[in-house]
């Protein structure tokens, strides 16, 4: 699949979990399984965009294996994309291989591709614990 296609596949499935309302600073969990939860939080907003972090909360994890994912709705072309991801921020869209941080050639696409596959599984298992604005 195509980074563009993955990005408008996941702004399909990011609409579909969005908290009601849209504000800023608006959230809403889901329970996927045991224990597992994660969070959609609206951080930003402005004219065609909008700002959302999808984090992980398992009580039984530390704080660096859970999953923290930015994301940038564009809603003038329905596409979703991944800005930061865990502790790389700013993700290039292609990166030269060898490199010192060792991220991968197409580390921007295989990023979206795991959020894609977060999605669609949270979609099929998740239920909606709470909305809060």
């Amino acid at each position: 699949m195509s980074l563009q296609r993955t990005c408008e596949v996941n702004y399909m499935a990011l609409m579909k979990l969005l908290p009601a309302g849209g504000e800023v600073g608006a959230l809403r969990r889901y329970q996927v399984g045991n224990g597992l939860q994660f969070q959609l939080s609206l951080v930003g907003e402005s004219r065609f965009t909008t700002q959302v972090v999808l984090s992980q909360h398992n009580p039984e994890l530390p704080d660096y294996l859970q999953a923290r994912i930015e994301i940038r709705l564009y809603h003038d072309v329905r596409m979703a994309e991944v800005c930061a991801a865990q502790q790389i921020s700013r993700l290039q869209p292609r990166y030269d291989y060898p490199n010192t941080k060792m991220h991968q050639r197409d580390e921007k696409e295989q990023v979206n591709l795991f959020l894609a596959d977060w999605l669609k599984f949270c979609l099929r298992h998740g239920t909606s614990l709470i909305n809060i604005f």
